[in-house]
């Protein structure tokens, strides 16, 4: 496996995505250090790493701290970069803060990589929040960029930069453009993360499961195992290089997938509510990708159904639930 004996660090690496990519790099042989520094509200939980805390090493501290990060950098092959902060409303609510994490200290990170280990390889989490309310569907990556929010512009800011020193600087790089990732370790406490974590908190404290709006808009899922597949592909694909990817799964609307959710957990009931005022101005209606790009490079395609995909997320909570509340 290409991952054997690769010196990879992981930013966010407590994160959903970054513990879940730490455990397969490990898998594969690679030596895996993450950054966390447990930001409030950010999704990092020593929870996620619980089986595996003894193989990596963990570095606790920002990711703006540059000396620190100077010194983890030098001997690295890869670096995954999936610290950040991803609630769009947060973004709205505390701009700068979604500013110093998601791009200034992207921008650092790209510093550090020019001035000490010009030939590491850096991946990025972005987000389909870029696309905005789409003009067609599925949204492919020539659909214009139309930001919804602060956090959007911050992430194609970060993909921007990520993009210019591929090609000015030769720092190979690649972005991942994610759609409503899910499976054990993501955010359920609130929607920060994603609306899904907390309709899984709900049903499992026996609450109803609130659908905004009238529940007929689209989205697309990629259960964890399938996202963090793409991310290695990008890894060891060289023509992914200096581009930016959609990664997207089989649609479904909101009724249908609480439908789903309820009979697969046995239980459950919906209720319909009314946007909140402030969230349906940055809401993006029906969206739901196109991958084919990506698939055509790398035979990228989902492979967890939406149904097990939600069994293993539900099985996981009822039996760790206390950690993520």
């Amino acid at each position: 496996m290409f991952l054997k004996n690769k010196k990879i660090l992981i930013t966010g690496g407590l994160g959903f995505i970054g513990s879940h990519l730490a455990k397969k790099c490990l898998e594969g042989g690679a030596k895996v250090t993450i950054i966390d520094n447990l930001t409030k509200n950010c999704g990092g939980n020593l929870k996620n790493i619980s089986s595996i805390k003894n193989k990596l090493t963990i570095n606790f501290f920002d990711i703006n701290n540059t000396t620190a990060l100077e010194s983890l950098i030098k001997n690295k092959d890869y670096v995954f970069s999936f610290a950040g902060q991803s609630s769009h409303i947060d973004s709205m609510t505390d701009p700068f803060f979604d500013l110093n994490i998601n791009v200034s200290a992207k921008l650092s990170l790209l510093e550090i990589c020019r001035k000490i280990n010009p030939k590491i390889k850096i991946f990025f989490a972005s987000t389909r929040q870029i696309y905005g309310k789409p003009n067609y569907l599925p949204v492919d990556e020539k659909h214009p960029i139309n930001h919804a929010d602060i956090n959007s512009i911050h992430k194609y800011a970060a993909e921007s930069y990520l993009t210019l020193y591929n090609k000015v600087y030769g720092i190979k790089s690649c972005s991942l453009r994610l759609t409503n990732v899910y499976g054990p370790h993501m955010r359920i406490k609130d929607e920060r993360q994603n609306f899904l974590g907390i309709w899984i908190k709900n049903i499992l404290q026996n609450k109803p499961i609130e659908i905004w709006g009238s529940g007929n808009q689209y989205r697309d899922f990629n259960y964890i195992s399938d996202c963090v597949e793409a991310f290695l592909l990008v890894a060891k694909t060289k023509k992914c290089y200096g581009n930016v990817y959609n990664i997207g799964s089989t649609k479904i609307n909101h009724i249908d997938l609480a439908k789903l959710l309820i009979k697969i957990n046995g239980s459950g009931k919906i209720i319909l509510k009314q946007f909140p005022k402030f969230r349906k101005k940055i809401d993006i209606g029906d969206y739901y990708s196109s991958y084919k790009l990506f698939n055509n490079l790398t035979k990228w395609e989902p492979k967890v159904s939406l149904k097990l995909g939600l069994k293993k997320t539900l099985n996981y909570y009822k039996k760790y639930i206390q950690h993520y509340i």
